[in-house]
């Protein structure tokens, strides 16, 4: 049971996403700009706290 309820809810969510994309291209495309700005920061946030633990973790 709890496959199905997977299935469906990537099935709504794909839709939804769709629906988002062909009904307002521009604010898609800056949801994408959003989300792609939230990985680079956690990426730069786990790259500061890497090289912090390498230095000897502030010690």
């Amino acid at each position: 049971m709890a496959v199905n309820s997977k299935k469906v809810a990537v099935y709504v969510l794909v839709v939804f996403v769709l629906y988002v994309i062909i009904t307002d291209p521009k604010g898609a495309a800056g949801y994408v700009e959003i989300g792609f700005e939230g990985i680079s920061d956690a990426a730069k946030a786990i790259g500061d706290f890497m090289t912090w633990i390498a230095d000897g973790g502030g010690s």
